[in-house]
């Protein structure tokens, strides 16, 4: 049976018969030369389209079996984890560094948290949304763990789902600096990976019981 080539980071498309390959972007900001050498690889191997994709990549979609490795070895770039039980995404948003409405900066805690997690295997898949004020353009609500920035610091939400069974991140704590944000998503990970076996966290912390979930971590 056809599938998925995870050591490959390739994705079968409907068809059945090509695939889709996303290099990573940490964060959805690129330079003009990677984005020159994506839409070059996209060219050579004749990819039916290039996809913006929701988790602030763009996606080779419609690539032959075959040329999935000389496409990688052209563009030179990790793949994005879009597959597989690990931290899929970190999504971020402008934040105080393009934004004027950002209000804490998004951009260079979220760039931290992808590069310390993105990849990381977890007991399911774990998406992390960082958004530098309440307009939440990131999403960080419906993401497994999510950063809202307030005026008094971050807002840390939990166990929040856009899939199949969607619920709110609940709120774990707030008005957090950088610094103390980045612990408790270490400490949220951490005990979620050691603890939780298949589900996602939204679900591990409601077996749980979240009053306890939140002694445990805080």
């Amino acid at each position: 049976m056809v599938k998925d080539l995870l050591e490959k980071g390739a994705i079968l498309q409907r068809d059945k018969e090509t695939y889709a390959i996303a290099p990573h972007i940490a964060g959805g900001i690129i330079d003009s030369a990677s984005l020159k050498k994506i839409a070059e690889v996209a060219e050579k191997y004749n990819a039916a389209a290039l996809k913006v994709t929701s988790a602030q990549r763009i996606a080779l979609v419609g690539l032959k079996p075959e040329d999935l490795d000389g496409a990688w070895a052209d563009l030179g770039m990790k793949p994005g984890a879009a597959i597989g039980l690990c931290v899929r995404s970190v999504k971020i948003c402008p934040g105080t560094t393009f934004c004027k409405r950002g209000l804490q900066d998004s951009v260079g805690v979220g760039l931290k948290l992808d590069e310390k997690y993105h990849g990381l295997d977890m007991p399911s898949k774990f998406k992390i949304g960082v958004s530098g004020c309440t307009n939440s353009c990131a999403e960080p609500a419906v993401k497994d763990l999510g950063l809202m920035g307030k005026a008094k610091g971050w807002t840390v939400l939990v166990g929040g789902n856009a899939a199949r069974k969607p619920r709110l991140g609940q709120v774990l704590a707030e008005n957090l600096s950088d610094e103390e944000a980045m612990e408790l998503v270490d400490k949220v990970i951490s005990y979620y990976k050691d603890n939780a076996e298949k589900v996602r966290l939204g679900e591990f912390i409601e077996e749980m019981g979240f009053d306890k979930f939140k002694e445990a971590v805080l």
